[in-house]
């Protein structure tokens, strides 16, 4: 099946041939250049599969929605994050880092134990990555599947540094048999430099079906780049008011696996007892 960036090349040089027939060869130019342009945005359109498919919300249909943690596990907000979600009672999918999985296997191990699942969000975060090497990407894929091995799972879905694409990542996950999962709604907080309002940004935009984007790396600002209990219990404070006001607009909270129909881990190990 051919991609949207496939299809829209082809249909760019049908264009572009039907164009220098009939008024010449500078006309021709308008639809390729377009397609240049396209080529250079659609990577940074994170709801949009252009060079791939991509996931990036569920159904309209049903009143449900579902929440996944980026850039963990993170040894000081992580353990956090899980006591509220168990309190809470809510799953939650958690695309980790291979190298922060690495450093914290206990936290690995936790999340798997209280029923949540996990995602690979490549090994180093390179906010450049996808303009290196396919080759590059491959095995910062393959180096976060192995650590995680050791808990014994499997990720199936991968989200890349920001939800940036590139057209080299559809063969490299058909490759390693993986799916592109990225979000719908999120708050813009830059890896938690701004939790402030994190709660009401996302019930201002939330709706059914969306895959909702946070993070549960230490929160930070650029002024102040030091671990803050302050701005840690502000994290946590805007965390529980999205929980309660998902629960007002009556929005159920579901695994991710349930929201887009198909699974987001293989566990070999004997099934751990929790959320599902």
């Amino acid at each position: 099946m051919l991609t949207t960036g496939e299809k829209t090349g082809i249909v760019a040089f049908v264009l572009a041939s039907a164009l220098f027939v009939l008024w010449g060869p500078v006309w021709s130019l308008f639809p390729l250049a377009g397609f240049i342009l396209v080529c250079v945005a659609a990577p940074f359109l994170t709801a949009f599969g252009f060079f791939l498919p991509v996931i990036c919300r569920g159904s309209r249909s049903i009143r449900c929605v579902s929440l996944t943690f980026d850039d963990g596990p993170d040894r000081t907000t992580t353990p956090l994050v899980l006591t509220l979600l168990e309190t809470y009672q809510v799953p939650a999918t958690f695309f980790v880092t291979g190298k922060n999985a690495h450093r914290n296997p206990d936290l690995i191990a936790r999340i798997l134990d209280q029923g949540h699942t996990i995602g690979n969000h490549t090994y180093s975060h390179d906010p450049l990555i996808m303009l290196k090497s396919g080759q590059r990407l491959k095995e910062e894929i393959i180096k976060t599947q192995t650590v995680l091995a050791a808990n014994g799972i499997r990720p199936l879905v991968f989200r890349p540094p920001a939800g940036i694409t590139n057209p080299k990542l559809g063969s490299v996950l058909t490759e390693l048999g993986l799916s592109a999962v990225n979000f719908s709604c999120r708050a813009m907080d830059k890896g938690n430099r701004r939790i402030s309002g994190i709660a009401s940004k996302i019930l201002h935009r939330v709706k059914p079906g969306d895959i909702i984007l946070l993070h549960d790396s230490t929160p930070w600002t650029e002024n102040h780049e030091t671990p803050d209990n302050t701005l840690l219990a502000s994290f946590l404070t805007e965390l529980e008011r999205l929980l309660n006001g998902l629960k007002t607009r009556k929005l159920s909270i579901v695994p991710l696996s349930e929201l887009i129909g198909q699974a987001v881990m293989e566990q070999s190990l004997p099934e751990r007892q929790g959320l599902r």
